[in-house]
């Protein structure tokens, strides 16, 4: 029975798995309780899989699931969750940016009463300007229009107990924003604050397109307030173009008006045909989400299980 399993999903990183888990292992063998590692290949087209079988063979607390195709980190880490049966769990990235050295002090909070464990970062190495700033624009973004408040600066590096991880079981949606998911459960939460190091080798699977995705993953997921945005603006604009027509209207009882005004016209009309657009695009995002949902497929497929030791 492991009282801990490390759920480390992965994509595309047999150039870091041995370094990382010679790491890991040097950290749990410190550790005093029994503990495992599942590693979950989320449809990689390099040799992980390969990587993670030689693990496998090695180290007998290492599981493995393969995933039938790459359905994306917030798929794998859930498949990840789903099958660790007994005790708490530690979610990690393969990449080493976030140190296995930290789980002894979130295993320390969760020894201590707290149910989720989550660990905060106060540097970010390796990353441009860019991406810090934007960053933490959107976690700063998501403090204020989502209704559950989420953590500022914190990935998915953290520890859940038994209890957080039957509740987040419960959650099935297909739609996933899994930051918002372990905020989302409550229970008692604490931080570690830890400084990000830079990636140990390949390249990032997120580049901004990614990114911004999940941005609008996230916003979508656990506000309305982009739907409440679009009802503003709307309200705004027709406002506006009201107000202008009593002028225009005016205007030409008064003083007449010439056929001069097109610029202005086509200025009226693309303003308020771009308003309607944005408030359509809005609204798509949001059906298209309700659409995903009614759909009921599942999560993920498991392609492949084993266990260390053979």
């Amino acid at each position: 029975m492991s009282e801990l399993t490390v759920v480390v999903p992965a994509y595309n990183e047999a150039a870091v798995l041995d370094a990382f888990h010679d790491r890991l292992t040097g950290v749990l063998d410190a550790l005093a309780l029994d503990s495992a590692v599942l590693y979950v290949d989320d449809g990689s087209s390099d040799g992980t899989w390969a990587a993670i079988e030689a693990l496998l063979a090695r180290d007998r607390r290492v599981r493995a699931l393969k995933l039938s195709r790459n359905f994306g980190k917030e798929a794998a880490l859930t498949a990840g969750l789903d099958h660790v049966v007994e005790g708490a769990a530690v979610v990690i990235d393969a990449d080493l940016q976030d140190p296995p050295e930290l789980i002894p002090e979130l295993v320390a909070q969760w020894r201590g009463g707290f149910d989720v464990v989550y660990a905060t970062r106060s540097a970010r190495a390796g990353e441009t300007r860019l991406k810090r700033l934007t960053a933490a624009g959107f976690y700063r973004a998501m403090e204020r229009l989502s209704d559950t408040p989420l953590p500022r600066d914190t990935g998915d590096f953290r520890l859940l107990s038994r209890r957080a991880l039957d509740a987040l079981a419960r959650l099935r949606e297909r739609q996933r924003f899994m930051k918002g998911l372990f905020a989302w459960i409550g229970y008692r939460q604490t931080a570690v604050h830890y400084q990000r190091e830079p990636r140990h080798s390949g390249r990032t699977k997120w580049n901004y397109w990614r990114l911004t995705q999940l941005a609008i993953e996230g916003i979508t997921s656990f506000s309305s307030a982009p739907l409440r945005l679009a009802t503003w603006v709307g309200l705004g604009s027709s406002l506006l173009a009201f107000v202008y027509g009593l002028w225009v209207l005016t205007k030409a009882l008064i003083w007449g008006d010439p056929v001069r005004g097109y610029p202005t016209l086509m200025l009226v009309i693309l303003f308020l045909g771009g308003v309607q657009l944005l408030a359509l695009g809005v609204i798509g995002e949001y059906l298209g989400r309700s659409y995903a949902e009614s759909k009921q497929r599942p999560l993920y497929f498991v392609e492949e299980e084993r266990l260390g030791g053979g």
